[in-house]
């Protein structure tokens, strides 16, 4: 019976693994559908990004009751792996509560612990939930949330719920049979549980072998719905929980709000000036801004990904404040989307065939002419994600490749090529109004 369990927790284990890896390894190949961009300048920075941005949440602390609520659940993520690592270890091996033997008291204060960050996790879920479901926080009811989003949210939710109830729910059921000395379970008396012997007078009137079922039942749904969530993170927003660590440290570190200059296009203006440092071969054609997710950089692929669809950005955007169309949380699923789209077309043919489709069947021109460029969508991020960036290349590329532009901009690109300034006045002109006075 026990190699029977060995060998069904082995290959479920090594499907979940398998099925992971091969997600993982999409995504990946996915970003890297993304021109170069060197963000490696400035380590120590960076490092510090990654420890207050990413684990520790720093920008989420302006509001710090719901801040503390997300860390604990956080927290609650990233510390009971420690006991899902004894679940696994004990599954292949064939062993029980293997860290018990290993850690005596300090294994029972751990187990504490967790129980502890479990009630956390269980408890703020639920207020989660409550949030967004009968609250309704604005940010979180917004149109673009309706269908997927909204439920891909809720099963998190619900999933972290269920898994903290069938941990709390195992220990009280072992812990019973060990004061019963009942086979295996006595072999290591942990004694109590924090909060798991509240659950004992529940289950005090199952006979032995009932409670090994639940014990067994419970174990065996919490391991098998780690390995399913596991699986599900790469199809849901909750993929942040793994990328937001590489985001923060891949942050741009240069001035809020500065934009890139195009070198091609500088290098035509410094042509244009002094003609004889121009290349006397032709240069291959330049493609101006972004079109499709072939044309933004990896960092910007990243970002897409990495986006927890949480809103800070949509609530500060003045924008979206003023009733315009523009959402950057909106710019970042779609982008997100795209590249889903263009991975399932590579993974259907091998590599990509063109579908007659880009950035624009998911982001409209509305939403790019929207943006005043303030940078407060990438101010208020919780790990730097900058919406700005897709918005200014994909404008980039209407303008210049398209000649897509409503007439006040094509007025003001004229006058500052032939007058060198927003306005139409002559360079020669611009200071008569000092005699007017």
């Amino acid at each position: 019976m026990q190699i029977a369990q060995q060998t069904l927790f082995i290959i479920a284990a090594g499907m979940a693994i398998y099925l992971f890896s091969k997600k993982i390894k999409q995504i990946r190949r996915n970003i890297q559908l993304g021109k170069d961009a060197d963000y490696t300048d400035n380590p120590a920075a960076r490092w510090k990004n990654l420890l207050l941005l990413a684990f520790g949440q720093k920008k989420m602390f302006r509001n710090p009751l719901v801040a503390l609520m997300h860390f604990v659940v956080y927290a609650g993520f990233l510390i009971i792996n420690i006991e899902v690592l004894e679940i696994f270890l004990d599954g292949i091996l064939g062993t029980y509560r293997l860290f018990a033997a290993l850690g005596g008291q300090f294994y029972i204060f751990l187990i504490n612990a967790f129980e502890f960050l479990a009630l956390g996790v269980l408890a703020f879920c639920i207020v989660f939930l409550l949030r967004r479901n009968w609250v309704k926080v604005k940010r979180l009811a917004s149109k673009e949330l309706d269908g997927w989003p909204k439920s891909d949210a809720n099963y998190i939710l619900i999933t972290e719920i269920v898994l903290m109830t069938l941990f709390l729910t195992m220990n009280a059921a072992d812990t019973l049979l060990q004061s019963r000395g009942y086979g295996h379970y006595a072999a290591h008396l942990t004694g109590n549980f924090a909060l798991s012997q509240y659950i004992q007078p529940l289950i005090a009137g199952f006979s032995d072998q009932q409670l090994v079922a639940l014990e067994r039942t419970c174990w065996w749904l919490h391991i098998l719905g780690i390995f399913a969530f596991l699986n599900y993170l790469p199809y849901s927003k909750h993929l942040h929980i793994l990328l937001a660590f590489p985001n923060a440290y891949y942050a741009r570190l240069s001035p809020e709000g500065k934009m890139h200059n195009m070198v091609e296009v500088q290098k035509e203006v410094l042509y244009a000036m002094q003609p004889e440092l121009a290349p006397t071969e032709a240069a291959a054609p330049m493609k101006f801004g972004a079109k499709d997710v072939f044309d933004l950089s990896w960092k910007n692929l990243l970002d897409a990904y990495s986006c927890t669809e949480c809103g800070r950005c949509t609530a500060a955007c003045p924008a979206n404040i003023t009733g315009k169309l523009l959402s950057p949380r909106k710019i970042m699923m779609g982008t997100r989307d795209r590249m889903e789209e263009v991975g399932q077309n590579i993974n259907k043919n091998g590599a990509f065939i063109d579908d007659g489709k880009n950035l624009l069947n998911h982001i409209s021109v509305e939403e790019l002419r929207a943006c005043t460029s303030c940078n407060a969508c990438v101010e208020e991020c919780p790990v730097s994600i900058s919406p700005l960036e897709i918005i200014l290349e994909m404008r980039r590329a209407l303008v210049m490749e398209d000649s897509n532009a409503p007439q006040e901009w094509n007025s003001m690109f004229s006058n500052i090529e032939n007058n060198f300034a927003p306005w139409k006045l002559a360079p020669d002109d611009r200071d008569k109004w000092v005699n007017e006075v």
